[in-house]
């Protein structure tokens, strides 16, 4: 897929959203802070002449923010990891590649590029699955790991329990703790987006990012730098 120019995206974002609301979208504000476009707001769900599935309206809120990076902080480490790879270093996640029916985010954490979030539409939802590259590009041993929708969601959380494939990968590497993982994303369009790692047992990790104040996109995740605006 063809990485967006900003105002690319934030034209593809506006025709998402129209689709899904079956009505015209204003052009976003280019006047924001850093030179980036306010967030487009979601279709609503109140009005009554509208009908959309909180899965599409919760699409679409990622991505109208398509473009545009946050810092985060890690809100919930719960047992803390004994090798926090997140201490004190900065959380940046960007909503970089958006199509109809594939966001990419990759989230930064300090110099390690390795991770992207990539979310998808399904026939019955949506699915996230989780991108790890070394340096050079190649895929990492343990990649494209994540789960599809259980459930119907709602417009601002959606949760991934552990598919099959994932859980196969993970039993090959030894990473008997992960069997039961359940992500989850939730996102206020304009204010909080947060990703979240659960289990079973009590561990909980969370991470959000304020989305009312976009900063400088940060470098291409690894393996992607081609696609590179």
């Amino acid at each position: 897929m063809k990485t967006p120019t900003l105002a690319a995206s934030l034209l593809a974002s506006a025709v998402l959203l129209a689709a899904c609301a079956g009505r015209d979208v204003p052009r976003p504000d280019t006047g924001a802070s850093l030179g980036l476009a306010e967030p487009l707001p979601p279709p609503s769900m109140s009005d009554p002449a509208v009908q959309v599935a909180p899965v599409d309206v919760f699409f679409a809120a990622i991505a109208s923010h398509c473009g545009q990076a946050f810092e985060g902080r890690v809100r919930v480490d719960t047992p803390a990891s004994p090798d926090d790879a997140f201490s004190g270093k900065t959380l940046v996640m960007h909503v970089r590649e958006c199509g109809a029916d594939e966001i990419r985010i990759p989230f930064h954490v300090g110099e390690d590029r390795s991770r992207t979030w990539v979310l998808t539409r399904t026939a019955g939802g949506l699915r996230l699955k989780h991108d790890h590259r070394h340096e050079d590009g190649s895929a990492d041993a343990v990649t494209m790991y994540g789960g599809d929708t259980a459930t119907a969601g709602t417009a601002s959380r959606q949760a991934f329990p552990v598919d099959a494939d994932s859980i196969a990968n993970f039993q090959r590497e030894g990473l008997t703790a992960s069997l039961n993982n359940t992500w989850a994303i939730e996102i206020v369009p304009g204010r909080t987006f947060v990703y979240e790692l659960s289990r079973p047992n009590g561990r909980l990790f969370q991470v959000e990012f304020d989305l009312s104040r976009p900063v400088p996109p940060p470098p291409a995740p690894w393996g992607r730098e081609a696609l590179a605006d």
